[in-house]
């Protein structure tokens, strides 16, 4: 599990394709002695597990990660290459300070970024999902973007908006990305479960 907190922004070193899975490098200024073999990552939203660690100076850990074929259909992976930075995010400890909301990690699909507007103490950025996900959507509450946990602003069918303040936009990716690019999308857990459990009739 994860907050949708983002940590650190990785940097894609290596991208290997080895058969219908691809292995990915990463460079993170986190500590090697804190990753261990089999702990699970989010990159940008999508949890991988780590596979080997290798210990090296100043941002000079690497990590190495693998993505399966499900994973590359319905997330960005496929699409990334060596030099892309990506936001990383730790697994949750029990004890720690849950900062965004709950996040599992398993990306439900890519919004596209309809639109980015820059307001000065905010950039208001407007997203479109398919419509079967858009009804966990709702005004005020949260969603997962790339990994970072945003509060909703507004809804209108299938396309909602969040407001990013500077330090977002500093310490994530979110700083470069504009109109037209897509982002991993995770619905908030709570708004999942609450919609299976109202396909059923109430018992008695």
């Amino acid at each position: 599990m994860f907050t949708g907190i983002v940590t650190d922004m990785g940097e894609l070193v290596k991208v290997e394709t080895k058969g219908e899975v691809k292995t990915l490098t990463v460079a993170t200024g986190f500590e090697a002695a804190g990753i261990d073999i089999g702990a699970s990552i989010a990159h940008a939203g999508v949890c991988l597990t780590v596979t080997s660690v290798t210990a090296g100076g100043p941002r000079a850990t690497l990590f190495t990660v693998d993505a399966a074929p499900e994973t590359l259909a319905i997330t960005t992976v496929s699409g990334w290459a060596e030099g892309e930075r990506i936001n990383l995010e730790r697994s949750l400890k029990m004890g720690d300070e849950l900062g965004g909301h709950m996040v599992s990690g398993h990306v439900d699909c890519t919004a596209k970024v309809v639109s980015r507007e820059d307001l000065g103490t905010t950039t208001r950025f407007v997203f479109e999902v398919p419509e079967r996900l858009a009804r966990f959507v709702a005004a005020k509450g949260s969603v997962a973007l790339d990994g970072t946990s945003l509060t909703v602003n507004e809804v209108n069918g299938n396309t909602f908006s969040c407001l990013l303040i500077p330090h977002t936009l500093a310490v994530t990716t979110w700083g470069g990305v504009k109109a037209g690019d897509t982002v991993n999308f995770e619905a908030d857990l709570m708004a999942r479960y609450a919609a299976r459990l109202a396909e059923f009739p109430r018992a008695g």
